[in-house]
């Protein structure tokens, strides 16, 4: 057998640097490269390999300010690339390395894959312990990393250099696999990566995996088929799994040919241009009157390619005990609120779907039922008109500020967003154009994703217009990858609306009976309280200074001008546009 002796991290890079998936015969490389900060736990191993081994092998390495960022950078690049493509994530051992954990809850959650190689203690325990190792009296075996376990859909510890042989393949099958994918751990200890080893060389040789489709079963087609029979307002869910299908025309062209409302969940928004006949917007606890109105006298349901979550489903509450399909990828998911389950892939269920249709002779929705959607469609799009026009253009809105965006960048642009009470209105008020548009992370709805997800999306299409929007709050938790953005030259637009705190759940501390507590961002008073006069911080400046160029304004003019400005410049344009916190959208579910 012909061997390559190699350090196990050289072994890594290269290994990586030969593994390709294919989705529906185009061909991707799996691992686009490596983000990382290196510490004494990997800077001999991983960082040393990818200096030998990046450039060479079209493994560029990216240094971000922050573990947490680098991987929700990362899972944003997959998630833009259909899940098709995503990078590794290398820390050094102990706070680094646990610094990633936050993201890999965030990927297992949303289902976006990435691989994430924190160091780990010495393999020899010589250095006992080491520095910034956790020793536990009863578990010596144990390490920080163990912390990855329950949010890693693989995890694995490796002790000895062969042991890669086998975990490497298992981790490129659930970094492939539509159903097990999400956060893949490899925790490496430190003095194990500078260790050599002859590596068989059909190692490096080139991995293609195949991102499968499964087939929906017939007999369960023809169930579906008999409820859409019976039914007298069906209506269609489309969540994230009909984006990751490419399903997005399939769904159009059935949705119009059957006149079957389609109503979408944060990570389905877009899968339909907001102007087709049948599209209603986002359902559940974030709805508009229209999908409200769908929701609440629907007879039948049918899920594609949603986890059926508490926001969706308005926490069980949108439906009146309605028979609920559910088709996905997993069964775990196809299985949930006692619906049909089929269990396949979005494309092709909803393909073989409208060919039992035709078979069955089934001519769609009624006449008085299309009336009933028109009608409810035409008051929503009104509603959100009338809230598209300023009232009072020195004293601007949130939902106004994103109606503003929304006009200039129009529905083609990147909108990225994650958390507070910009994902309670954006739904809302954003039209798409295009099916990949709308990048609302609200799995995990995690503070601080969003600068990161710009940054991951200009990378997997640089050519594209990203407009990032960031609370305050959101701000103050994670910003420093501004200066990342500028180091790496990239295109973003990101625009911080400044509402003086954490108002989206003060908004629920407000609703629940407690009145103010410690949620807005003031000075304290002489009585001991927060409930002082508000901090004012200088986030234009701040933006400035890591690089960035920045502006703040107040009014609507300034924001237009600066939106124009902006959206006519390459580089980091920050934005930080003051809102008033007490205009907040209503409610319409």
């Amino acid at each position: 057998m012909k061997t390559k002796r190699l350090t196990v991290a050289q072994a890594i890079v290269l290994y990586l640097a030969n593994q390709y998936t294919e989705y529906d015969g185009q061909e991707e490389r799996l691992i686009a490269g490596m983000w990382g900060i290196q510490g004494h736990g990997n800077v001999p191993g991983l960082g040393q390999a990818m200096q030998e081994y990046g450039l060479k092998n079209n493994m560029p390495f990216y240094r971000p300010q922050n573990e947490q960022a680098q991987v929700h950078a990362a899972v944003a690049y997959a998630r833009h690339k259909n899940r098709t493509s995503t990078f590794a994530c290398t820390a050094s051992i102990g706070p680094g390395s646990s610094n990633m954990v936050t993201g890999a809850a965030l990927a297992t959650i949303n289902r976006i894959p990435v691989l994430l190689l924190p160091s780990d203690y010495f393999a020899n325990r010589i250095p006992d312990p080491v520095l910034q190792q956790l020793e536990h009296m009863l578990e010596h075996d144990v390490s920080v990393n163990d912390v990855f376990r329950p949010v890693s859909k693989f995890f694995t510890r490796i002790s000895r250099p062969e042991q890669l042989l086998s975990a490497l393949p298992q981790a490129m099958r659930v970094l492939t696999d539509p159903v097990d994918t999400g956060a893949v751990t490899i925790s490496l200890p430190e003095d194990l990566q500078t260790e050599v080893y002859d590596w068989p060389v059909e190692m490096f040789s080139k991995g293609l995996w195949h991102i499968r489709r499964p087939l929906a079963e017939p007999e369960l087609i023809d169930k579906l088929v008999a409820l859409l029979k019976k039914s007298k307002r069906p209506m269609i869910i489309a969540g994230g799994g009909v984006k990751y299908s490419l399903a997005s025309q399939e769904l159009s062209d059935f949705a119009a040919k059957y006149n079957i409302p389609v109503c979408d969940t944060q990570a389905g928004k877009g899968v339909l241009n907001w102007q087709h006949a049948m599209s209603l917007g986002n359902v559940g606890s974030l709805s508009g009157s229209a999908a409200s109105q769908v929701a609440n006298t629907a007879d039948l349901v049918i899920a594609i390619g949603t986890r059926l979550a508490d926001f969706t489903t308005a926490s069980k509450t949108a439906f009146n005990q309605t028979q609920i399909a559910s088709i996905n990828v997993a069964a775990y998911d196809a299985n949930k609120m006692l619906s049909l389950p089929i269990v396949a892939d979005a494309k092709r269920a909803i393909l073989a779907l409208d060919v039992a249709l035709e078979n069955a002779n089934y001519k769609g929705t009624s006449k008085r039922y299309q009336r009933e959607l028109q009608t409810w469609k035409k008051e929503w799009d009104e509603i959100i008109d009338s809230i598209k026009i300023v009232k009072e253009a020195d004293k601007l809105s949130q939902a106004e500020v994103i109606a503003m965006t929304n006009d200039i960048y129009g529905g083609d642009a990147v909108v990225i967003n994650a958390a507070g009470s910009i994902p309670g209105e954006i739904p809302k008020i954003w039209r798409t154009t295009s099916s990949d548009s709308y990048h609302v992370e609200y799995g995990y709805s995690c503070m601080g994703y969003e600068i990161p997800a710009g940054i991951g999306v200009h990378m997997a299409e640089p050519e594209r217009e990203v407009v990032v929007f960031i609370g305050d709050g959101s701000y103050l938790m994670m910003n420093s990858e501004i200066v990342t953005a500028v180091v790496e030259n990239m295109n973003l637009t990101i625009v911080i609306v400044d509402n003086h705190g954490f108002q989206s759940i003060h908004g629920l501390q407000q609703a629940t009976g407690t009145p103010h507590f410690a949620l807005e961002l003031r000075h304290r008073n002489k009585k001991g309280l927060l409930d002082g006069k508000y901090m004012q911080v200088d986030y234009a400046k701040h933006a400035e200074a890591m690089g960035a160029t920045a502006v703040f304004v107040k009014t609507e003019a300034e924001y237009r001008k600066a939106l124009a400005v902006a959206k006519k410049s390459y580089g980091v344009n920050v934005i930080a546009v003051e809102v008033d916190p007490n205009k907040k959208l209503g409610s319409y579910s």
